[in-house]
């Protein structure tokens, strides 16, 4: 039976260079689904295709950053699926979560998760309204940082990313404090997958709200990364590419710094230029 942290996977691969080909070993990252349930009430709230490792991290914070649980105290426990007539290797796709009794979460907004990948969901200025319904507060952190700090940390999460480095082919989401130093990394073949695994990380630890610390993601700043920024409390969000246009509305409404196109010393500050410290 495989182990559930099998992030990596060997293939041979013909190389074909100056016109001649060879047959090599590569890795690939693996990509499989997480289906993730509650046990009570009984119902599968999302299948999302994930790289297997820090599975419960990920069942954890995606179920905080939708608002089906508000501390980890909510959750009695987490498990693999036991069910034996789930074949045995599938068994590591599946995570049980038990909430604590009294819990009733709405699971509505939940049913655009229900098939995903490793992309964004689909949403729309709708799922802006349900974060405002689920009570979550503009972001009033005082935090602010130098250029040289915001500067720094593309190269420290481009060397810190394991996986990637071994397969070339999944992203990562860091968070840092305030001097940016990198505090935690985790790698996915999808980039909110890494965030859910970093804020799920961070809420068994005890470690949230992220008031006063930067989150970077690889890729692009999607809806969903801000969205999943709102829950945690993070101040302010960077990216190696360019925010979505529905990245930047949800950081307008909620008072999140957001920083794009971050490589080398350059980026774009597309809301909350007031928490970089620049000189004019």
């Amino acid at each position: 039976m495989k182990t559930p942290n099998n992030s990596k996977t060997k293939a041979q691969v013909w190389v074909v260079e100056n016109g001649e080909k060879c047959l090599r070993q590569d890795q690939l990252t693996t990509e499989e689904p997480l289906e993730i349930r509650l046990t009570s009430p009984s119902r599968t709230v999302a299948i999302t295709m994930r790289t297997p490792g820090a599975d419960f991290e990920l069942a954890a914070g995606f179920l905080f950053s939708e608002g089906v649980i508000r501390n980890k105290e909510d959750i009695q426990k987490m498990s693999y699926c036991t069910d034996e007539s789930v074949d045995g290797e599938q068994r590591y796709n599946i995570i049980n979560v038990q909430l604590q009794m009294g819990i009733n979460p709405n699971l509505q907004p939940l049913e655009r998760h229900f098939y995903t990948n490793s992309a964004c969901g689909v949403c729309g200025k709708a799922s802006i309204e349900a974060l405002r319904l689920q009570g979550y507060a503009k972001i009033t952190s005082n935090l602010t940082v130098k250029p040289e700090i915001i500067y720094s940390l593309s190269e420290k999460l481009r060397s810190h990313q394991g996986i990637f480095t071994a397969t070339g082919g999944l992203h990562a989401a860091a968070v840092f404090d305030a001097q940016g130093k990198m505090l935690h990394l985790q790698e996915d073949v999808g980039r909110h997958n890494a965030l859910d695994k970093l804020i799920g990380r961070a809420l068994l630890s005890n470690e949230l709200p992220f008031s006063n610390h930067i989150v970077m993601v690889s890729g692009r700043s999607s809806f969903e990364i801000l969205q999943k920024s709102v829950v945690a409390g993070v101040p302010i969000v960077c990216s190696v590419s360019a925010p979505s246009s529905l990245a930047v509305f949800v950081a307008q409404e909620f008072g999140i710094t957001l920083i794009g196109f971050l490589r080398g010393e350059r980026f774009n500050i597309y809301t909350g230029w007031e928490r970089l410290s620049i000189s004019e």
